[in-house]
């Protein structure tokens, strides 16, 4: 690929892009024009989709060099690694666990984070190293302090960074701990998703600070909070719009197999039988996933395929105690419905799902989240308006 390629219309396309989208701003411009995002992606990727967390296949950089430039300067994530770099062959792996994220994501974030002159800023989450390049480029790199788990992730970030004339401090370690040793910071951006503001970023953090992270409960659906650190230790804000990252390691859900929870017996067991009008294809989206889970703590959700669209939604709760499934076929009007153990979980669901119905079906930009020694609280319009939870 020639170096009048590598200097083309990839770039310029992409930016005017995320200009028109409104997600790269104009003092953010700079710094994607001085940090371009091929000097931060490995040779060897699993382009992305835009909005989708689907994987195509493996692209190599020496095989198809086209192909991986486009992807490049696509507005996509691309994944970098899989199965914490254990799965090396052709095709994918089971799990994600490294990316460059999606461009609209990694400048809507940092325009978030409302970065000032001099601003010292943690970043969780090295990746690639593209991210704090371009925080680096901002502020300079003695503010930037970039925290990576993953030895073999870090080392490459770092390389890409020095050859992209950037020292930031790097460091490995667990970014749930944050790196106190530089505290305190005026901003702290997690490029990895959460079910928990860890206290240490809250008290590694000034009063007056922020905090932007995504965040999502264990059922699923997640968004950006951006969060303002209080005086008294607790941090509140709203999210800012939905996202879809890889778990913060030491945040990995670990959930239970479905087999665990009907003693041996096949399906339906002892589950009661009812039915619903309320159609489970109308409740799966991102924004439902995220209104439900906030609600029903220690839910999630699998699906089983069946033929022509059909399907199974099977609910599970965390505890072991309770299973609840609803069947899906395209035209039908009523839905059954199993459900067995000590919660009724399909109708916990239901009760939460028609709650953000009532509410007018709210999206993200109407929640928020504060952070405080009781635990955290979501908010829907003000922080006086706490989301109802389901105690269990």
């Amino acid at each position: 690929m020639s170096e009048q390629h590598e200097a083309g219309a990839g770039p310029e396309r992409l930016a005017s892009a995320l200009i028109e989208k409104g997600s790269l701003t104009s003092d953010w411009l700079p710094a994607y024009q001085a940090v371009p995002r091929h000097l931060f992606v490995p040779d060897t990727i699993w382009p992305g989709r835009a909005g989708m967390n689907r994987q195509s296949d493996r692209v190599m950089r020496a095989d198809e060099p086209d192909v991986w430039w486009r992807a490049v300067y696509s507005d996509a994530p691309i994944t970098t690694q899989w199965d914490d770099g254990a799965y090396t062959g052709p095709g994918k792996g089971k799990s994600p666990s490294c990316s460059n994220s999606m461009p609209t994501m990694v400048f809507s974030m940092l325009d978030a984070l409302s970065v000032e002159p001099g601003n010292r800023v943690l970043e969780i989450g090295t990746g690639t190293g593209w991210n704090a390049a371009l925080l680096s480029h901002r502020l300079g790199a003695e503010n930037v302090v970039t925290v990576e788990v993953d030895e073999a992730s870090a080392r490459d970030a770092r390389a890409r960074l020095s050859a992209a004339g950037f020292e930031p401090l790097a460091v490995v370690g667990d970014g749930a701990k944050g790196y106190p040793e530089g505290a305190p910071y005026d901003r702290v951006i997690a490029t990895c998703s959460i079910g928990s503001v860890p206290r240490e970023w809250i008290e590694q953090t000034r009063p007056g600070g922020v905090i932007v992270a995504p965040w999502g409960p264990t059922y699923g659906g997640e968004a950006v909070a951006r969060l303002t650190v209080a005086d008294e230790g607790a941090a509140a804000g709203p999210f800012v719009g939905s996202s879809a990252f890889m778990r913060l390691r030491a945040q990995r859900k670990d959930l239970p197999p479905t087999r665990a929870y009907l003693n041996g017996e096949e399906w339906p067991a002892d589950g009661a039988k009812s039915m619903t009008t309320l159609s489970p294809d109308d409740v799966g989206d991102w924004i439902h996933m995220f209104a439900i889970g906030v609600q029903v703590p220690g839910l999630f959700c699998r699906v089983c395929w069946g033929s022509d669209g059909a399907y199974r939604l099977w609910l599970h709760d965390t505890a072991v105690t309770s299973w609840a499934t609803v069947d899906y076929e395209k035209g039908r009007t009523q839905y059954e419905v199993m459900q067995s153990g000590a919660r009724n979980l399909w109708d916990e669901l239901e009760t939460a799902w028609r709650w953000w119905n009532q509410q007018g079906q709210p999206g993200f930009e109407r929640f928020g989240l504060t952070v405080s020694a009781n635990g955290h609280t979501v908010w829907l319009d003000n922080p006086g308006n706490p989301v109802p939870v389901r105690e269990v």
